[in-house]
């Protein structure tokens, strides 16, 4: 390969990862406030269900239709174990969360799932070191600050299904590494499918009402979630924790709570208690003091960065 196509394949990988990281930093910082507006006239797993259903339905086909192969048993099963982990459990209990809870609150809390991950990566054979764990407690009493504020102890139980959202995110980040998955889009496409069929049956079981919505702005919310909450961003997610890592793809805990916030004070009107303005500092910090720990003990590669990109995109 000549040093020019390497070059090539290097800087559209940069650009690449530079597009998906945006799109998890800045979108993903909105859908929270979409959720919410979701919520006025649709049950949460109703929602969620319908939501990536469409959405992973309208890629699954346009990925047969493009020739992709269709997935084996094993990769379905795979598909639709992470779906229940990320989308059903970790997406839904947000969902239902923010019933009580204001969108800016429950991102602040979620900010804490890059110290989760870092515990999930111990469970899994690689336990946290001596300043990683500092940057954990740390963190820990920063979510201790948040829970204790008035936007949280309002409702223990938005807080609780919140946290637990956040280790099954985590959890499911980390093993769709190992597990056997569609490759590529085709991956995205079957767990966000998978988890709209499973999101609806459990909606169905709850005995939500299942109706068109009257509301053009729940539509535009909908639609939003839709196409760029779950098309664009988690499909930008799932590139990142291929192609980069678990790590790089769970920085942007740093991004979507500053945006969440303003977006919810900014449309919707949002007030936050000084426990999460006084918090969520806190804990951003502990995950900076984690990532920077993980970077400067990150082996160096043996061979140049852009031969490195060249072939990853390969």
């Amino acid at each position: 390969m000549s040093t020019a196509r390497q070059t090539d394949r290097a800087r559209a990988s940069w650009l690449l990862i530079s597009a998906c990281l945006a799109a998890v930093y800045i979108v993903w910082g909105t859908t929270y406030y979409a959720l919410k507006v979701g919520l006025e006239d649709a049950g949460p797993y109703f929602l969620i269900g319908t939501r990536f259903v469409v959405a992973g339905g309208v890629l699954f086909v346009a990925l047969r239709l493009a020739g992709h192969p269709w997935p084996t048993a094993r990769q379905w099963g795979g598909a639709t174990l992470i779906g229940v982990l990320m989308l059903v459990i970790a997406l839904g209990n947000v969902t239902v969360a923010e019933q009580w809870v204001s969108s800016g609150a429950a991102v602040a809390l979620i900010s804490i799932l890059p110290l989760v991950t870092a515990l999930w990566s111990g469970v899994f054979g690689q336990w946290p070191r001596r300043l990683e764990w500092i940057a954990i407690v740390i963190g820990a009493l920063g979510t201790l600050v948040m829970v204790t504020g008035q936007d949280l102890q309002a409702s223990p139980l938005g807080t609780a299904l919140i946290l637990i959202g956040t280790v099954c995110w985590s959890l499911g980040t980390l093993l769709s590494r190992r597990l056997d998955l569609p490759p590529g889009a085709m991956g995205y496409a079957t767990e966000m499918l998978t988890a709209g069929v499973i999101a609806l049956a459990v909606s169905a079981a709850f005995g939500e009402s299942w109706y068109v919505p009257d509301s053009a702005r729940v539509w535009w919310a909908w639609g939003y979630l839709v196409v760029f909450g779950s098309l664009i961003a988690f499909s930008a997610y799932r590139v990142l924790v291929e192609r980069a890592s678990p790590t790089l793809a769970s920085t942007y805990a740093y991004v979507n709570p500053p945006v969440a916030l303003l977006v919810g004070w900014w449309l919707g009107h949002e007030t936050f208690s000084a426990n999460v303005l006084i918090g969520l500092p806190i804990v951003l910090g502990a995950v900076a003091l984690h990532a920077w720990v993980q970077l400067r003990s990150a082996p160096q590669p043996a061979q140049p960065l852009r031969t490195t990109l060249a072939r990853t995109a390969d």
